[in-house]
């Protein structure tokens, strides 16, 4: 089936639409757009770069929502969007040429501890806490690493960075949320460019969903604005484990 066919393009906008809020949440997303367009036909690559582009529609405007809110200080975070750029280039050029199939095995343990972590710590994120270290280095450090795994990769960024925000700058659930979200951003639109360059994006598509993810993510970012991290906390831990049960079943269910 043709990914941009007129017949298929409303089943992308419902689906970038529900991932456009699941995003805005907790993350995630992914887990609903990517398997659709490979199910399309998609190439890999053009899977992967179709999702970066309807990707940063959801992001883009889930931070834009959360910076209107007076969630996001883009001052304190230009160093992160600076090494979270270049981090995501470099994974978007490295996917080029080494198949990620090795992080398949580690990611979901990973993504299973920090859903554990919340589920276990429910004040975990409440209120701010006092930062294990400073803005400047944090951001170049986690900026470098999560962006290079997001171009790379790529499940579970949001859950990563969350609880980096949480655990080591101190930051309350929340605003770990928005500001994940200008990271996401970055980081989608970085390594979005990489795929771009390489014709491995479908236009039509992709927009289609981004039209989606538009709506979906303002709907998301309004539910946490009003909310908080009672509306974070549980969809966070629900994708968390959702994405490791997905690729635990990539890995030992699948022939």
């Amino acid at each position: 089936m043709n990914a941009e066919s007129p017949s298929v393009l409303p089943v992308l906008f419902i689906v970038g639409t529900a991932a456009g809020w699941m995003d805005s949440i907790a993350g995630g997303g992914g887990l609903i757009t990517l398997p659709v367009l490979l199910n399309l036909g998609l190439p890999p690559a053009d899977a992967i770069g179709t999702n970066k582009l309807q990707a940063v529609f959801g992001s883009g405007s889930a931070a834009w929502h959360y910076g209107r809110a007076g969630l996001i200080d883009l001052r304190e975070a230009t160093v992160g969007i600076v090494f979270t750029a270049l981090g995501a280039f470099a994974g978007a050029l490295a996917v080029q040429h080494v198949h990620p199939d090795f992080l398949r095995t580690i990611i979901p343990f990973l993504l299973i501890a920090i859903a554990l972590h919340f589920l276990f710590r429910p004040q975990l994120g409440d209120a701010d806490a006092h930062p294990r270290l400073a803005s400047g280095p944090f951001h170049i450090l986690f900026g470098l690493a999560l962006g290079f795994y997001d171009g790379f990769f790529g499940p579970g960024t949001g859950s990563f960075w969350a609880m980096a925000y949480v655990l080591v700058l101190g930051f309350n659930l929340t605003k770990a949320t928005a500001d994940t979200k200008v990271m996401n951003f970055t980081s989608n639109a970085a390594s979005l460019a990489m795929f771009a360059l390489g014709g491995q994006a479908h236009l039509l598509a992709g927009l289609t969903m981004g039209v989606g993810q538009l709506i979906g993510a303002r709907i998301g970012a309004k539910m946490v604005i009003r909310r908080g991290a009672k509306v974070i906390r549980p969809i966070f831990i629900v994708v968390a484990i959702a994405i490791s049960a997905r690729l635990l079943w990539q890995n030992f269910a699948q022939p």
